[in-house]
């Protein structure tokens, strides 16, 4: 695997039109819930595994959550032999007794996304976001892939205290997960700094 944790300048403060030539946009498109399930079995329930890391910004008062989430895709679903990788930050313990400091960004290794029929009519996507009949209120605005390393941006001001993201799925062909550490990034200080280190679980 290559470890590489290059940033992505354009995606972390969202203010440069265009990325890097060697960074790749991913296609992201919000779905629902439990139809995305459908795509991993047809039963379109899914058996999950979940792990947590645990962060409070600076300046907040609380524990975030940095919610792992791995389900497989068995046959005859079309994600068959694949593993799902979804995460949530989950804000909703935390509170601002000034000036809420929001988590902006996520950075992680991942290596090769295998596209999905996530999309309209079946069209491939790389990434879905459960916006309908699960948790969340906070979307992903861009999600930018450069080498190994991926940055969600997400929309707004972020993930503040007493939010939650929606649930962010991408599918990999290894289907080992490995406990590794995602960079955070917060709204306090300047958008673009790497303000914390929590663990997470990646192909």
């Amino acid at each position: 695997m290559n470890l590489s944790r290059s940033l992505i300048p354009a995606a972390i403060f969202g203010l440069v039109s265009a990325v890097p030539a060697h960074a790749a946009v991913l296609d992201v498109v919000n779905v629902a819930a439990p139809a995305v399930n459908c795509h991993f079995n047809t039963s379109c329930t899914v058996t999950v595994s979940d792990s947590i890391g645990n962060f409070t910004p600076p300046g907040d008062v609380g524990t975030g959550r940095l919610q792992s989430r791995t389900y497989p895709g068995t046959a005859p679903a079309p994600m068959a032999g694949k593993l799902a990788y979804v995460y949530r930050v989950d804000m909703t313990s935390v509170s601002a007794p000034t000036v809420a400091n929001c988590v902006t960004a996520i950075q992680f290794t991942f290596g090769t996304v295998t596209k999905g029929p996530y999309g309209p009519g079946g069209a491939l996507k790389d990434m879905f976001v459960v916006t309908t009949g699960g948790l969340g209120n906070v979307g992903v605005a861009t999600a930018v892939k450069t080498g190994a390393t991926i940055v969600i941006n997400f929309a707004g001001s972020g993930v503040c205290p007493g939010q939650t993201s929606y649930f962010m799925g991408l599918a990999s062909t290894d289907t080992m997960p490995s406990n590794m550490t995602a960079k955070l990034f917060y709204s306090a200080g300047g958008s673009g700094t790497p303000a914390a280190n929590v663990n997470i679980r990646v192909p």
